[in-house]
């Protein structure tokens, strides 16, 4: 919007407004309506008080002589789009002037949807939104909200639907979704089958398994000897690769938990849709890893090690990359050096503590990913063993393909930023991780890595420790995946969470009041009831 030029203002639509109230005369009431319909209806609504400050942008050029402030209102012509009608709907300060209404009301009708979903974006990328006293801001402005416009709500209700009252009170029942999918992954065959299977049975569903074709040794074990100890009236196991996996997909399921990439769960996601299946998707992604300058880096090169090269580094939560200034890199490197040789012998290749590479497809994919940076540390490949040594990578580059999808194997690349502020802003410009970890002997440090970022999990100065406890959700989040499970979790997502309703058919005089017809002392006495806080019934 143009800002209003101000000479204008004090002559505008035939009305002389040089210090006047303005052409409607009821103190502190002006008409939106009057703008949109020509003065064909006056349906007053409260001006503020004061204009908000600062103004928006788009108003911050009109002088003080166009603010007409009449009795500390600001009361301008709302029929001229020259002019700014500042008023309150709400509790809310709404700016009138023709399209700039709806933009400055926080409505997107004559904006572009585009430029209010960034708007919207940017500001809780700078973390406005995360601060507790905000949110308890907002809520307490919902509260007022509700307070200072009971009637106008109650009559925009009977308008549009007739809305009538009643008191009520509830409980959650939960119960089994019916008929369940669980699709397993191949890195972590057997865990990954029970964990969401207890959950599962543990809430009364019946189950199909679908174990991973890859890990074929497990998925033969299991479809043998699993069955032997399940009642087959409530669970049934499929065997097979993508091909059956999708014809299995075609039919109705009541819940799907898939754990796997996310190419392949977008695959289960689009499936579940066409029937309206809600889904956990147990994702992956990158998983960064601060180290900062204030750290002991035998103490990091221990932790990060161990989980980096953990189960070959096939495992979703593992550190996929560090993200450290160079100073850091010059004491970690010599560090990781000794901490791979005291955990894996100085020819990893011999140690019983390493694993090797699931399949050649995934072999040759590594291989591909060595090339990237400068080995610092390892390197070495077999395929014929598919064998890749722990590595480390530096000279890395952002666009380079090892940072480009998610490792999923002994490969770990270093990343060097100049700051903490450098390394958040790296991690949020990329998806949300499925965990995030930040080294720091300054809990400051740890605290901000933590409040500046979103992640499906958080450690400070450790590994994916936090996987292992059951007392906490274990998810994604964005591209990492959606839902949670883990201990209790587990069963809460295998549940249906239903709303009921018991009440008995006394007290009839009581709950008499919410029949009409509607008089002001009862409508009183409900308003009453629904105020009281310790109350357990809600106003419908």
């Amino acid at each position: 919007m143009t800002a209003p030029h101000p000479s204008p203002l004090l002559q505008c639509c035939g009305q002389d407004w040089g210090g006047q109230q303005g052409p409607w005369e009821a103190p502190g009431l002006l008409s939106p309506s009057c703008w949109e319909l020509g003065h064909k209806e006056k349906s007053p609504l409260p001006v503020v008080p004061q204009p908000p400050e600062p103004l928006p942008a788009s108003l911050a050029s009109l002088s003080s002589a166009a603010r007409l402030g009449v009795g500390g209102q600001t009361t301008l012509c709302p029929e001229c789009p020259k002019v700014v009608t500042a008023v309150a709907v709400g509790g809310l300060a709404f700016y009138l002037s023709n399209s700039s209404w709806l933009r400055h009301s926080g409505l997107a009708g004559m904006d572009s949807v585009g430029d209010t979903l960034q708007r919207l974006r940017e500001t809780f990328s700078a973390g406005r939104t995360r601060p507790a006293e905000f949110r308890a801001t907002q809520l307490e402005g919902l509260g007022r909200f509700l307070r200072d416009n009971k009637q106008l709500l109650q009559e925009a209700l009977a308008r549009d639907l007739r809305k009538g009252t009643q008191l009520d009170r509830a409980f959650i029942r939960k119960e089994p979704f019916g008929l369940v999918l669980i699709i397993v992954p191949w890195n972590y065959p057997l865990n990954l089958t029970l964990v969401p299977l207890v959950g599962a049975l543990a809430a009364g569903n019946c189950v199909v398994l679908k174990p991973s074709e890859i890990s074929k040794n497990m998925e033969q074990v299991l479809a043998e000897v699993l069955p032997r100890y399940l009642d087959q009236s409530c669970f049934a196991m499929v065997l097979g690769g993508p091909e059956e996996t999708g014809q299995l997909l075609e039919h109705r399921f009541d819940y799907i938990f898939f754990t796997g990439s996310p190419r392949v769960g977008r695959i289960v996601m689009t499936a579940a849709a066409k029937h309206l299946t809600p889904v956990t998707l147990e994702l992956g992604g990158k998983n960064p890893c601060y180290v900062d300058d204030n750290c002991d880096p035998e103490t990091v090169a221990n932790r990060v090690a161990f989980f980096r090269y953990f189960n070959t580094g096939q495992t979703c939560v593992a550190p996929d990359y560090v993200l450290c200034s160079p100073e850091m890199q010059e004491r970690l490197l010599p560090a990781l050096q000794s901490t791979i040789a005291r955990f894996f012998g100085e020819d990893p290749r011999s140690s019983p503590n390493l694993g090797r590479i699931i399949n050649d497809k995934h072999f040759q994919r590594l291989q591909g990913l060595l090339g990237c940076g400068r080995v610092a540390i390892g390197g070495q490949s077999d395929q014929s063993d598919r064998y890749i040594a722990p590595t480390v990578l530096v000279d890395v580059q952002e666009t380079e393909p090892v940072m480009q999808e998610e490792i999923f194997g002994p490969i770990l690349p270093i990343v060097n930023v100049r700051s903490l502020d450098e390394a958040i802003d790296f991690i949020n410009r990329r998806e949300k991780p499925l965990a995030l970890y930040a080294f720091s002997k300054s809990s400051e440090v740890v605290k901000q890595v933590l409040a500046r970022t979103s992640s499906g999990g958080f450690c400070g100065n450790d590994g994916f420790m936090h996987v292992s406890l059951a007392s906490l959700p274990f998810g994604g989040v964005g591209a990492s995946g959606m839902g949670r499970y883990h201990g209790k979790f587990s069963f809460d997502t295998f549940s249906h969470h239903r709303g009921c309703l018991l009440r008995s058919q006394g007290m009839e005089k009581i709950y008499s009041i919410r029949y009409p017809p509607y008089t002001p002392r009862n409508l009183r006495m409900l308003l009453v009831a629904m105020e009281t806080r310790s109350c357990s019934c809600t106003l419908l």
